[in-house]
């Protein structure tokens, strides 16, 4: 079919949907159901493929389980991944319609909160690309994580009401609707020679799954993504209603809904941390009965549930899906323990993401016994069987059994859980899967040394290349062929370009005009006026004190301060343009505090007429996936500046890379890999490496103070913090983070070693400055990075996880 057939059947069919569904045509739309007619006639262009993929059942799938799914918006996703991109373009400009107003219609739903939720919906688009069966599991949560605002330089959030006027793209599916029992009592019986569990006078919350498509590139995989919805069973208390007890009448209802209504709910008191335990057993409970349910359809024995399904926990969120499907075998169909788990210990995989102590999730004992009887009953078996096992085959491991128990000290720890129920354990960068198997879990690997294997993260140049950067693409397409698209790994063939001036000059304009994009949305945004000539030098990222987003702000205050004392010396130097984009959990004081003093430093800076032309810094509030896709075309410099150890992989540096910006960085992370990609001439690389970082935290031997002494200027930039420069009405706001990082009462200064990688820092940083200013040079790095971003690709590191770990066909 010639193009314009294509376009013009597009334009028919959005004005049937029109017509239909609102009785309206393209001429007196509204933009949102204009939105809604493109994204209807997507959707019903993919539901036979779609049907096809879901209810294929004789096929191994993947079961990826996920607290967190970051997507972004998927009109322009799956337009592009169903061959359509032209088509929908083309019918626009017919029509006289802006097709990216439209698509900026859709609701953003903020399901995640950094690297983990956008890994796995990276994972998905992959795994549906690849042709591989899978579903994605977790909660369809009604207001997500939180939309940030920032107010007097003040994190401020507000409800993320993204599921305000419906979701086009959701499918409910009440006929598969499961219940999920919380608290209650557990009677124990003998039936002949086995041991039954008889739970009761529990409370009941519905599970009611809704899909969504997740549309492979150019084929006919539609994979699901399965949310689930709690819902009670109990619509009102009519007896208290007709009492007049109103809010009392509806308290049950409410109480049981509100499992999915918020990512993340704050954890620092008992009714909180009772919520997220009960949000993590809602959606794994439902995922695992409707997993099970579905293969009993196959009329095979039980024991075969590892040949048709696999089930992937993505950290430890999901850990409880192991003593669920023990329960659900031993209860429900009557297995014996030993059969329950040699089927469990063949069904699970388990990535770790971080080896920060705090992440690795514990809970309450009593909590957890009072909230999951029947659960805890079966993880204190596990617990006592595995610690058995160690006990008796390892007898060398004795003395450790207490560092790898499930249950200690009033405990219930997910990790260890994770590790004992799963068939492979994985870390997601070399440095990080190294570190887990010789520190973090140091113990486990000795007992199950080949459990644990590494699978680097990657992310889809679908989305972060194609859709986001689509002139770059046009560029690449042009000059090494279009077969990149499909296999990734084949953009090393533009590395032949770099040598090219006419192909660095149009790699250089490209880069300008996304750069330009950007500058006005930052003055349509913040009121603030930025060159796009101007280094685009950017941190985007969750809000934590291991990335580092201090050392940066400091960094930018030395700057300010060497600018105002020595004027001559910087008077040709090249403006930079310091971006920041970050959310801070709700609870965390000392994140918050972060972004006040970058906005604090931002306003002094940026209207300080001394420096207006040399720096500007710039904090983009409500950091986003669609708001991610104009931020990394546009930037010159990839901000990676963790504590090295502390960043397991990290997938922001591979989008920057992907779209040609240089990464700032210490070794750390899926950043040692990029090195290694790009080679030492093309990176920035300052700091302690995780060695030295870990041989500090075991020795102690570690002195702020020193730094500071030997540097007047970094002196200077601290005491601004307590001298009433940044925020004159309240000058000991920023006293806390000047305390912890020279005079901490609590445990070690400086925790994060912002001081000691300082002049390192710096020093990196003035490089780039310099290098910059040669334009030909620079480019010819970018052009280097975006060649071997290929290895970054998810598609790459789902074929991983699928020769390794999943052996799906």
């Amino acid at each position: 079919m010639k193009n314009g057939n294509n376009k013009n059947t597009v334009i028919k069919q959005i004005n049937e949907v029109l017509n239909r569904t609102f009785g309206k045509t393209i001429e007196n739309a509204t933009q949102n159901q204009l939105y809604k007619a493109f994204a209807i006639t997507v959707k019903n262009e993919i539901m036979d493929k779609w049907a096809q993929s879901a209810y294929t059942t004789d096929d191994k799938r993947v079961y990826y389980l996920s607290i967190e799914f970051l997507m972004g918006r998927a009109l322009s996703n799956n337009i592009l991944n169903i061959g359509k991109r032209k088509d929908y373009q083309e019918a626009c400009k017919q029509l006289g319609l802006d097709f990216d107003s439209i698509a900026s219609r859709e609701p953003e739903a903020g399901l995640g909160n950094g690297g983990l939720g956008r890994l796995a919906a990276c994972f998905m688009d992959s795994l549906a690309t690849l042709d591989l069966p899978a579903y994605g599991c977790g909660i369809r949560y009604e207001y997500g994580l939180f939309r940030q605002k920032i107010i007097d330089g003040q994190q401020v959030e507000y409800p993320d009401t993204w599921l305000e006027d419906g979701n086009v793209w959701e499918v409910e599916r009440p006929e598969e609707r499961v219940e999920v029992h919380f608290g209650g009592h557990i009677k124990e019986s003998w039936e002949g020679d086995k041991l039954r569990f008889v739970h009761s006078g529990y409370s009941t919350v519905h599970a009611v799954p809704y899909d969504m498509p997740i549309v492979g590139y150019m084929n006919d995989r539609v994979n699901s993504l399965r949310l689930w919805r709690a819902v009670s069973p109990k619509r009102i208390d009519m007896a208290s209603f007709n009492r007049g007890e109103y809010l009392k009448a509806v308290e049950e209802k409410q109480m049981a809904e509100v499992l999915s209504h918020i990512l993340y709910p704050e954890d620092k008191h008992y009714e909180g941390k009772s919520l997220r335990l009960k949000q993590h057993y809602f959606f794994v409970s439902a995922t695992m009965q409707m997993i099970v349910a579905r293969f009993m359809k196959l009329n095979l024995p039980l024991s075969a549930l590892p040949d048709k399904a696999v089930v992937h926990i993505n950290d430890t969120h999901p850990a409880l899906a192991i003593p669920e499907l023990m329960r659900i075998l031993m209860d429900e169909h009557g297995l014996g323990w030993d059969e329950a788990w040699d089927i469990t210990g063949r069904m699970f995989a388990y990535t770790n993401h971080t080896i920060m102590a705090e992440a690795l999730e514990k809970w309450p004992e009593q909590l957890f016994k009072q909230i999951l009887p029947r659960i805890y009953a079966i993880v204190k078996e596990i617990n006592e069987r595995f610690c058995g096992m160690v006990y008796r085959d390892f007898p060398e491991k004795r003395n450790d059994i207490h560092k790898m128990a499930i249950i200690g000290y009033g405990q219930i720890a997910m990790a260890p859980l994770c590790i004992a129920g799963s068939y492979s354990v994985n870390g997601v960068s070399a440095l990080h899967s190294r570190i887990i198997k010789e520190e973090t879990f140091k113990d486990f690997a000795d007992v199950f040394c080949g459990k644990f294997t590494n699978v680097t993260n990657g992310v889809t140049h679908r989305r972060w290349l194609l859709l986001s950067n689509p002139g770059l693409t046009d560029l690449i397409t042009k000059n090494i062929g279009k077969d990149w698209i499909s296999d990734m790994t084949k953009i090393k063939a533009l590395e032949a370009k770099a040598d090219d001036p006419k192909f660095l000059d149009k790699f250089d304009n490209i880069k300008r005009l996304n750069k330009r994009k950007l500058a006005e949305y930052i003055k349509q945004t913040t009121g603030i006026v930025v060159s796009e000539n101007s280094i685009f030098d950017v941190q985007v990222k969750r809000l934590h004190e291991y990335k580092r987003q201090l050392l940066n702000i400091l960094r930018i205050m030395y700057d300010y301060v060497q600018i105002i004392n020595e004027p001559e010396k910087y008077k040709d130097a090249i403006p930079v343009t310091c971006i920041f984009g970050a959310k801070a959990a709700p609870g965390y004081k000392r994140a918050k505090v972060i972004i006040k003093l970058i906005n604090d430093a931002a306003d002094l800076i940026n209207n300080d007429p001394r420096v207006m032309d040399k720096i500007k810094v710039v904090f983009l509030e409500n950091y986003s996936v669609s708001l991610a896709q104009i931020i990394f075309p546009a930037s010159d410099i990839s901000q990676q500046i963790s504590t090295a150890s502390k960043e397991a992989s990290g997938t922001g540096n591979m989008k920057f890379m992907m779209n040609g910006a240089l990464t700032l960085g210490t070794m750390d992370g899926a950043n040692v890999e990029i090195y290694e990609s790009v080679g030492p001439d093309n990176i920035y690389i300052f700091g302690y490496d995780a060695e030295t970082v870990q041989q500090i935290y075991k020795t102690g031997e570690y002195d702020p103070t020193v730094f500071v002494e030997q540097d007047y200027t970094l002196k200077t930039v601290l005491n601004m913090l307590i001298d009433g420069t940044l925020n004159p009405e309240k000058p000991y706001l920023f006293k806390e983070i000047y305390e912890s990082l020279l005079s901490c009462k609590t445990g070690m200064s400086d925790p994060f070693l912002i001081l000691g990688d300082f002049q390192s820092y710096k020093a990196a940083h003035d490089k780039i400055v310099k290098d910059y200013a040669d334009r030909r040079k620079w480019n010819k790095m970018a052009v280097i990075n975006v060649a071997n971003s290929g290895r970054f690709s998810s598609d790459n590191s789902i074929a991983n996880y699928n020769k390794l770990i999943w052996k799906l066909k």
